[in-house]
């Protein structure tokens, strides 16, 4: 007749050891990334934004209706004018360069033409940029990665 024996709990329990204290020095004079504390004390680098070549994404002015009108946009008719005279027969901007994927006018003007301040520009124009390559090229899209891989490096480079 098989017997039921319970066996103790022999489990080691390791309890986390404090790092070491070392001597205070000085503060190193080398700037830091910015980070940001993003939950459990993890450190996130702060993302600058920049235009990625071979994208064109926001060079797509006709995205539909799940995006905002030049009239939701803009609060100065001159704007919408501006806007929509930039919109060519197929949706996509007219200075866009549709052989090489270039913006033929591209020169900081995200933040000129949406008037975003500087203190939240670099999260807006990464967070527009995402919601527009996803919209046209697609959630799992090269030209989706190589931004997300662009803005989260050191490189910079100003071409859409």
């Amino acid at each position: 007749m098989p017997s039921a024996v319970a066996l103790p709990c022999l489990g080691i329990v390791s309890m986390a050891r404090r790092p070491r204290q070392t001597a205070k020095t000085k503060p190193s004079k080398i700037p830091l990334p910015s980070t940001t504390s993003i939950g459990f004390g993890t450190k996130r680098r702060e993302q600058t934004w920049q235009g990625i070549e071979g994208c064109g994404a926001c060079c797509k002015l006709e995205k539909g209706p799940s995006f905002a009108t030049p009239e939701e946009i803009f609060n100065n008719p001159t704007d919408i004018e501006l806007y929509r005279s930039m919109v060519g027969a197929d949706g996509w901007c007219v200075n866009f360069d549709k052989g090489t994927r270039k913006c033929l006018i591209y020169n900081e003007v995200f933040q000129s033409l949406y008037g975003i301040n500087e203190k939240k520009f670099n999260k807006e124009a990464c967070r527009s940029c995402r919601d527009t390559i996803k919209s046209v090229y697609g959630p799992h899209s090269k030209e989706l990665v190589n931004f997300n891989s662009a803005v989260t490096s050191s490189s910079s480079s100003n071409s859409c």
